[in-house]
């Protein structure tokens, strides 16, 4: 073992050669990380004690820092450092030492049993890594020996001590096996041992629970004990004893926290549904709890109620499948779901009067899945008992829906607001989830309710009732096509009757019609009695986000049903707009509403209202390009692109697949004639370029100055090409001048949409050209302050291999020195830039046979790539990028056979490469694997996954499971 310490002493020195990792020094340090009051002396010292934890030496120190005389700091650092080589280093342990290890740990928390609490933690947790790596062959009766060796008389350390001590310890084993690191197949025979292994636990657990005298605190550990260990799929009969003392000691508040997580922690593992006749006899025990339940609302006792709560959720999410298959016991399981449902409709609004009925929502999921996967006549038996029990529900949920008075609404916290908002998103989803149980019967239910508090003079009607069954219809019209429903006609007669007077429940109409927007479109006819309620709700600020959604909604469904009304749309929104009455992104959505509407117009009316719309920006952006440039006049610049650039993402007057078709009213006659959007952004291009040249250093303007173009070429696409060559000349332009990302970004889209097409090829070549020309240079500048335009650039080049790979053609085009950027690039440390790198060789190697240049430059640098590669996989470059690096190894051997099979046996001979860890074997056998894994690219992904963890040395680890 001293020789080995050595080694790895002379490995680590190199780490911190300031100082060697003795006693005195880590004192010194772990005083600094304590005491020094500058943040840097703090952060190097917190940097070398993790150096010094990890070292051979700590070995010998931290036995030295438990000594009596150190104060419990040092002491904490050196229980830690033995847990940390135990756990982490155990191979480095020889099998002669386990024995003495094991008997100095005991020594060390015997002593500390009256000592620092958090000291004798972190032993009992080094131990107890101890015992797993050794259990079950070198350790076989682990548990056994720990409860017989605290319960020896002759200890000097008095009971209550050495039992509080053993407890400490048999908690922190089932906890510390839960996140250690063991291999998987270690980890399922100490799992069964520790099953085993529980038989000389839960006996001392049920006398110290249950004899009379036995101190709190030792109770309160019994229970934490238990807790633990029931996380480990123990029996849930083996349980039934602890849980049962559990249920007692739920009257005692100082045992009360304990004893809720132990029970919920037993009820909750997936292997207790097997055992029923246990679960069955915990269901009179839950429900005898349902006075203290009461008792605790009433006293305003959130603590107490949340823990009764969560143990009959736990019972019931859990186990509803096991329980509802005991047909005979269906009332007993009846009375338990309406204890649950008392905890959804417990009294006060969430968050701030109780927390406790969100705990609830997933239970009623669970409930009605189990119930819908019964066979035919089963699920009729219990549809017939629990369709009332849903109806309820729905009651209870928009009873708790509900806002509360708007002065105790305004005595909230930005925080509870948010929590409710949280809240009700949560019921929504609930109420949506149970129409399928309920189905059109809880519209109708819904409508009846909305219609009887409407049409009722009896009693004024309170907001707040209104706005919750409407947010019911709101959360199923969302989701569920409710198209064929008979309710929603009347629905839509019903809304203009509300008495709208508060913010909150305006929002909740406006939503309402939003969601109903797919329905209006296939009944025109009511459009005209919502539309006036949007329109004007749109001048309201505090109505901003519902008035615009709800718009946009309509504008899109019902678009080939607006001409009639797109003369009133357009004034109102342009009234808002010139008000400035949204908020920048409000004013976005507001233009996608105004794209889709013109898009059902004539081609005439189009330009006419594109141009009343859109005149006022265009003046003042021509005011805004004449000034020198400052931030003010920057904002406004953005936002009036921006709004061009939505306004154009929407207004396609094409016809598309999805367009309603069949009826006559709504077939355009084919345009003729350039497209609208091609006219007006020609009108405005000089403009724009007059914009770009005052604002080109800035990436802002630039970047809302390409998305114009590039969301017009989306939506557009062959019908933009009028404006193609002028495009790739401003293009080529700005991005001679200063390269920018977004400038690539949408020379990707234009080889993407018109490289393919003769015409449009001599414009895009020469772009392509031009860009790849100044990106090389800036490569030559030293390109890693650029990582974006580098990430771009290389989906350019990736895109244009796709696409046109006649643009590798060119003898103007540098393809070596292309090719070994792409090298480069794939050593940054930004993940999406080496992914695209990846990408940009996955495209180039398989045109290594048809295009010449490409094949040249793989026969002369592919090495230099190979090796590059192979770094990376070796531990420079993260995990999660394995499998991009392993697509190029795919297409080397793919398309590069006998180049790679001579390249990779070069390539890894060199010792230490790419990884100091490999022995010659190792990365022999890679090799190997590699080359005879021609046709499976998932294989090869899996061979560099296992290759780059033994580079890193984590093979066999517990990062192997997440990997």
């Amino acid at each position: 073992m001293e020789r080995r310490e050595e080694q790895l002493g002379a490995a680590g020195a190199g780490a911190a050669p300031a100082l060697d990792f003795t006693v005195e020094n880590v004192e010194k340090a772990l005083h600094q990380l304590y005491y020094d009051p500058n943040i840097e002396n703090k952060n190097l010292a917190q940097k070398w004690l993790m150096q010094a934890q990890v070292s051979p030496q700590a070995w010998h120190f931290s036995w030295q820092l438990l000594q009596p005389d150190k104060v419990p700091e040092i002491q904490y650092f050196g229980a830690s450092a033995l847990h940390i080589k135990i756990s982490r280093y155990w191979s480095d342990i020889p099998a002669d030492q386990y024995e003495s290890l094991k008997a100095q740990l005991f020594t060390q928390i015997t002593r500390f049993a009256s000592g620092s609490k958090i000291v004798l933690t972190r032993l009992c947790v080094a131990l107890a890594s101890l015992a797993l790596s050794m259990m079950p062959d070198a350790w076989p009766c682990a548990v056994a020996d720990m409860v017989r060796l605290f319960q020896a008389e002759d200890s000097p350390v008095d009971g209550q001590g050495r039992c509080l001590a053993l407890l400490e310890l048999l908690t922190v084993l089932p906890e510390e096996f839960q996140t250690s690191r063991l291999p998987q197949y270690r980890k399922g025979l100490v799992r069964a041992s520790l099953a085993v292994e529980c038989g000389a636990v839960f006996p001392l657990l049920e006398q110290l629970l249950q004899q009379p005298g036995s101190p709190s605190c030792v109770r309160q550990k019994v229970l934490k004990c238990f807790s633990s260990w029931a996380q480990l799929e123990v029996p849930l009969q083996d349980c039934e004893a602890l849980i049962q003392a559990a249920f007692a000691a739920l009257q005692d508040s100082e045992l009360f926290d304990s004893s809720v997580e132990a029970i919920v922690n037993a009820i909750s593992q997936p292997d207790a549904q097997r055992y029923v006749n246990t679960l069955l006899k915990l269901i009179p025990l839950v429900l005898g709890l349902q006075e203290q339940l009461r008792q605790a609302v009433q006293n305003g006792d959130m603590e107490t109620s949340h823990g009764i709560c969560r143990i009959a959720v736990a019972l019931g999410e859990n186990h509803s499948r096991a329980l509802l298959d005991q047909v005979e016991h269906w009332q007993s399981f009846l009375a338990l779901v309406n204890m649950i449902m008392f905890c959804t409709g417990i009294p006060g609004h969430y968050p701030v009067n109780e927390t406790t009925s969100s705990l609830t929502l997933t239970f009623w999921y669970t409930l009605q899945d189990d119930i819908l996967s019964f066979e035919a006549e089963k699920q009729a038996v219990y549809q017939q008992v629990y369709r009332p029990v849903y109806f309820q529900l729905v009651d209870v949920l928009l009873h708790k829906a509900q806002f509360p008075s708007d002065e105790e609404y305004g005595f909230w916290s930005s925080d509870e607001k948010e929590q409710f908002r949280i809240y009700r998103v949560d019921i929504s989803d609930t109420l949506m989830y149970v129409y399928e149980m309920l189905g059109a019967e809880l519209l109708s239910n819904l409508y009846d309710k909305l219609g009887r508090l409407l049409t009722s003079s009896e009693e004024p009607y309170s907001w707040q009732h209104t706005e919750a069954l409407l947010y019911g219809f709101q959360s199923i019209a969302e989701t569920i096509d409710v198209n064929y429903s008979d309710v929603v006609p009347g629905l839509i007669g019903l809304i203009p009757r509300i008495s709208i007077s508060n913010v909150q429940l305006a929002d909740t109409v406006m939503f309402t019609i939003g969601a109903l927007s797919e329905w209006l479109a296939d009944h025109p006819v009511m459009i005209n009695s919502v539309l006036p309620l949007v329109l004007h709700a749109l001048g309201n600020p505090e109505l901003s986000v519902s008035s615009v959604s709800t718009l946009k909604k309509i504008c899109r469904e019902c678009k080939y049903d607006l001409p009639p009304y797109a003369a009133n749309i357009v004034a109102v929104s342009q009234d808002v707009l010139m008000k400035q009455i949204h908020k920048t992104s409000q004013c976005m959505w507001l233009m996608q509403a105004l794209g889709f509407l013109l898009s059902a117009l004539q081609v005439e009316e189009i330009l006419k209202n594109l141009h009343s719309l859109i005149s006022p920006y265009i003046q003042q952006l021509e005011k805004l390009a004449e000034e020198i440039p400052n931030p003010s006049n920057k904002l406004a610049i953005v936002h009036i692109l921006g709004l061009l650039s939505n306004l154009f993402t929407t207004l396609d007057i094409s016809h598309h697949e999805d367009d309603h078709e069949g009826s006559e009213l709504r077939k355009l006659p084919v345009p003729q004639g350039p497209n609208p959007v091609v006219v007006v952004l020609q009108q405005v291009f000089q403009l724009i370029q007059k914009v770009l040249s005052k604002w080109l250093n800035d990436a802002q303007v630039v970047e809302a100055v390409c998305a114009i173009f590039e969301k017009s070429v989306k939506t557009l696409l062959d019908d933009f090409a009028p404006m193609v060559p002028q495009l790739c000349e401003m293009l080529g332009r700005m991005y001679s001048t200063i390269p920018q990302a977004s400038a690539l970004d949408l020379t990707r889209q234009l080889v993407h949409i018109f490289a393919h097409e003769p015409a449009h090829f001599p414009p895009i070549e020469a772009l392509f050209l031009l860009v790849t020309s100044v990106t090389l240079t800036l490569f030559q500048q030293g390109p890693r302050d650029h990582p974006d335009i580098v990430d771009s650039f290389m989906q350019l080049l990736a895109q244009a291999l796709k696409r046109k790979p006649d643009l590798f053609l060119c003898e103007r085009l540098d393809v070596k020195a292309v090719f070994q950027c792409a090298v480069l690039a794939l050593k940054f440390p930004e993940a999406p830039t080496v992914k695209a790198s990846c990408g940009f060789f996955t495209e180039l190697l398989p045109r290594c046979g048809e295009v010449e240049s490409v094949g040249k430059v793989v026969q002369e640098d592919g090495r230099m790539l190979l090796i590059a590669v192979l770094e990376a996989i070796g531990g420079q470059a993260s995990r999660s990028l394995m499998d991009c690096f392993a697509d190029i190894l795919f297409a080397l051997n793919k398309h590069c056979f006998s180049l790679l099979s001579m390249w990779i046996k070069e390539a890894l001979q060199p010792p230490g490469f790419p990884s100091a860890r490999l022995s010659p074997e190792q990365k022999d056998t890679f090799s190997q694997q590699i080359l005879r894994e021609r046709v499976n690219k998932r294989r090869v992904k899996e061979m560099v996954k296992e290759f780059t963890l033994l580079c890193r040395g984590l093979h066999g680890t517990d990062y192997t499971a997440d990997y």
